[in-house]
C-alpha cells in the first residue's frame, strides 16, 4: 500500500544533514562517516516528498551497511536517528531468524513489529489531541459517579465535609409542582458546578469514588501457519468486529485522581478514529519506518549443508524479499515495505561483506566503516554526551544525598583501564566503561543509603584503589572486567 499523502510525515524540513550530524553528535562520540551516510539518507527522504507524486514512487530509499566491532556506537546512531526525525522503529537480530529449527522465525514479523510501534505513536499522537475534550467528559463522569446519578425528583444530596458526599433523599420527597421543581434543578445543577470545579482542581484526589469502567481488552491468540512455521498472532477481537462486540464494564473503587486517569483514557479511545489511526500508522511505518538489523554478519558465508550454518542461506533468502520490497499483511493492513530504510550491522570478525548472497550486497548498497574507540574515545565518552556515564552516576547517587565529582585524573585513568582491558581481552568497545565505572563505584553504591551523606571526590587514587587487584591479575581480569 503506497500513499501519495505527505501531511501526516514527520516534518523533516529544518533538519540539514549538518544540523542531523550535530544532534547525533550530543550523543555519540566520533563515527563521523556513519553519522554523514544516516543523515544524508534521512535528509533523502524530505526531498523525496517533495517530488511530483509520479516520480516519487520510482525513488527508493539507499539501504546501509555498517561494518564495525561492537560497543562503537551503530545501534545507538539508527536510534537516535529514528527518535530525532520521529519515525517508527525496531531492531531485530539477524540471528533470531535462525534459532527455530532450520527455518528460523517468520522475517514478515519484522514488518508487522514495524507497524505495530507505527501505530503506537500515532495513537498517542492523536490521544494527545482530544486529551482535554476527553479530560472534561471524565469529569463529568466522575461527577455523576460521585452525586449517584440522582433523578431530578429525588431531594438533591447534602454535602458532608471535609470532601465526602452523603445522600439523604426525604423520606416523603414528591414533586410540589413545576416551580419546586424548578428550585430543585437549578439546585443540583449548582452542587454539580462546585463538585465539578473540585474534582478539575485536584482538592478532591484523595478522596474515594465507585465508578463504572472498562474491563482490559480480551486478546485471543491464534495459532497462524505461515511459510515459516507456526507463530502464535496476538488477535485483538475488538479491532475485528468494532462495536458488535464492546468491551465488559465493571465497577470499580478508586481514588479520584486515580478515576481521572483511567476514565480520561477510556474516553479518548472513544473519541479517537481508530480506522483513521490505522491507515496513518501504516503511511508512516511505510514512508518512515527505520529497521535495524543488527549481526547480519552471523548469517554472512557459505552453507555447508549440514549443522546449524544450513540456515544462514535460508534467512538471507527472506530477508531479500523484505529489503527488496514486498508487501506484508499486517492486522492493521497491507503494507509495503519499497520506501522503508533498512540498516544493517555487524562486526564481519570471521566472514566479511562481500560473504553475503549478492542480491543482498546490492540491496544494501551504502558500506560506512565504524572504527575501534581509542583511550581519548572513552575520556570523551565520560563526560562529553548528554547522557554522559558520569552524569549518569552523578544523578544516581544524587538520589541519596551523596554528592559525587570526578576529577580529570579520574576520568584518564578510567578511561585507560577500559581501554587496556579490551586491548588484552574481548574488545567490547564503550560497554566496557559500564563494567569498569560499576567495579569502582561498587562500594559507595552499595553504602549510599546508610553512609553520612555529602560530597564524594572521585580521583585517580580512588580508582586504582578499587581497580588495582582486579587489573593486576590478567586471570581475574578477564573475568571480573
Amino acid at each position: 500500500m503506497t500513499t501519495d499523502t505527505t501531511a501526516t510525515l514527520p516534518d523533516l524540513a529544518a533538519l540539514t544533514p549538518r544540523q542531523i550530524v550535530a544532534e547525533l553528535d550530543r550523543y555519540i562520540v566520533g563515527q563521523a562517516a556513519a553519522k554523514r551516510a544516516v543523515a544524508i539518507a534521512l535528509r533523502n527522504r524530505y526531498r523525496r516528498q517533495r517530488l511530483p507524486a509520479d516520480f516519487r514512487d520510482e525513488v527508493i530509499p539507499k539501504n546501509i551497511l555498517m561494518i564495525g566491532p561492537t560497543g562503537v556506537g551503530k545501534t545507538e546512531i539508527a536510534r537516535r536517528l529514528a527518535r530525532l526525525a520521529n519515525a517508527p522503529f525496531v531492531k531485530v537480530e539477524a540471528t533470531k531468524f535462525t534459532e527455530v529449527g532450520y527455518v528460523g522465525r517468520d522475517v514478515d514479523s519484522i514488518i508487522r513489529d514495524l507497524v505495530h510501534v507505527a501505530y503506537q505513536m500515532v495513537e498517542r499522537e492523536h490521544t494527545e489531541r482530544v486529551r482535554d475534550q476527553a479530560e472534561g467528559r471524565a469529569i463529568d463522569r466522575i461527577v455523576s459517579a460521585m452525586l449517584g446519578d440522582t433523578p431530578p425528583s429525588e431531594e438533591p444530596p447534602t454535602w458532608s465535609p471535609p470532601f465526602g458526599f452523603v445522600f439523604h433523599p426525604h423520606p416523603q420527597a414528591r414533586p410540589a409542582g413545576e416551580e419546586e421543581s424548578r428550585r430543585r434543578s437549578e439546585r443540583r445543577e449548582r452542587l454539580r458546578a462546585e463538585l465539578r470545579q473540585q474534582v478539575a482542581s485536584g482538592v478532591l484526589d484523595d478522596e474515594w469514588v465507585e465508578i463504572e469502567v472498562e474491563e482490559g481488552p480480551g486478546t485471543s491468540y491464534v495459532p497462524s501457519f505461515s511459510q515459516a512455521g507456526l507463530e502464535e498472532i496476538a488477535i485483538n477481537l475488538g479491532e475485528i468486529f468494532g462495536s458488535t462486540l464492546p468491551r465488559p464494564r465493571t465497577r470499580r473503587r478508586m481514588t479520584v485522581r486515580e478515576a481521572r486517569e483511567v476514565v480520561t483514557e477510556e474516553e479518548a479511545r472513544q473519541l479517537v478514529d481508530t480506522a483513521a489511526i490505522k491507515r496513518e500508522a501504516i503511511q508512516r511505518a511505510e514512508q518512515a519506518g527505520i529497521v535495524f538489523i543488527d549481526e547480519i554478519d552471523k548469517i554472512a558465508g557459505k552453507e555447508s549443508g549440514v549443522g546449524p550454518d544450513v540456515s544462514r542461506g535460508g534467512v538471507q533468502r527472506d530477508l531479500l524479499p523484505i529489503i527488496e520490497g514486498t508487501t506484508v499483511t499486517t492486522k492493521y493492513g497491507r503494507v509495503s515495505t519499497d520506501h522503508i530504510l533498512f540498516i544493517a550491522a555487524g562486526a564481519f570478525h570471521v566472514t566479511k561483506p562481500s560473504d553475503l548472497m549478492p542480491e543482498l550486497q546490492g540491496r544494501l548498497p551504502i558500506r560506512v566503516e565504524l572504527t575501534s574507540l581509542s583511550e581519548d574515545d572513552f575520556r570523551r565518552i565520560l563526560t562529553e554526551p548528554e547522557n554522559a556515564l558520569t552524569r549518569q552516576y552523578v544523578e544516581l547517587l544524587a538520589a541519596d544525598g551523596v554528592h559525587l565529582r570526578f576529577t580529570e585524573d579520574a576520568i584518564a585513568a578510567i578511561a585507560s583501564i577500559a581501554a587496556q582491558v579490551n586491548s588484552r581481552t574481548e574488545n567490547i568497545g564503550a560497554r566496557r566503561l559500564h563494567t569498569v565505572m560499576e567495579k569502582v563505584l561498587e562500594d559507595l553504591s552499595f553504602a549510599a543509603p546508610d553512609a553520612a551523606q555529602g560530597e564524594v571526590v572521585i580521583d585517580a587514587a580512588y580508582v586504582h584503589a578499587r581497580l588495582a587487584p582486579v587489573t593486576a591479575d590478567f586471570d581475574l581480569a578477564r573475568y571480573v572486567l
